[in-house]
């Protein structure tokens, strides 16, 4: 009997672990993904490239109660933080920022993310973020490169190859 209780505590725990990995939705097939992950990740600037993308999942745990990361996904204490790399500070749609970071003319690439998750209250005063930030510039290196692969982030030359694409002759 006792047994047959950690069996279903370990598979509960499993279920849970499941929960919100990404914009996979996790459970069935999420290893295919993390394959596919780890190609992309590569193509990313050091030192993202070469980041412990698993810690990164486990650092995102400090921010998952208060936002989202899949495409479409809801606002929530904090902006939704799909396409977060390349836009423009306070620009997420439908979410009210503070004044703050309203008037802080920044694009969120990784050194401003960087330098916003070591402390935000230091980094922007009268931000409404509350988090305490990561001390730690590794862990930082390795949530950013998470974030990079779950949010859409598009590596420079990628993101160059598309606009190429469209401007080169119709074939005949």
């Amino acid at each position: 009997m006792r047994i047959r209780t950690l069996g279903l505590t370990a598979a509960a725990c499993a279920a849970l672990a499941a929960c919100g990995q990404g914009s996979s939705g996790g459970g069935t097939g999420a290893e295919a993904p993390k394959e596919l992950d780890r190609a992309l990740l590569a193509s990313y600037p050091a030192p993202y490239n070469t980041a412990d993308v698993e810690n990164g999942e486990r650092k995102f745990g400090l921010c998952r109660s208060c936002h989202s990361i899949t495409p479409g996904g809801p606002n929530m204490t904090g902006p939704n933080l799909h396409g977060v790399f390349g836009r423009r500070a306070a620009q997420a749609p439908g979410y009210n920022y503070s004044d703050a970071l309203k008037a802080h003319d920044i694009v969120w690439d990784a050194s401003h993310l960087d330098q916003w998750l070591a402390n935000p209250r230091t980094y922007l005063p009268g931000t409404k973020m509350s988090f305490a930030g990561l001390p730690d510039a590794k862990d930082r290196t390795d949530l950013i490169a998470y974030l990079m692969l779950e949010t859409g982030y598009k590596p420079a030359a990628a993101a160059a190859e598309p606009a190429a694409a469209g401007t080169a002759p119709a074939a005949s």
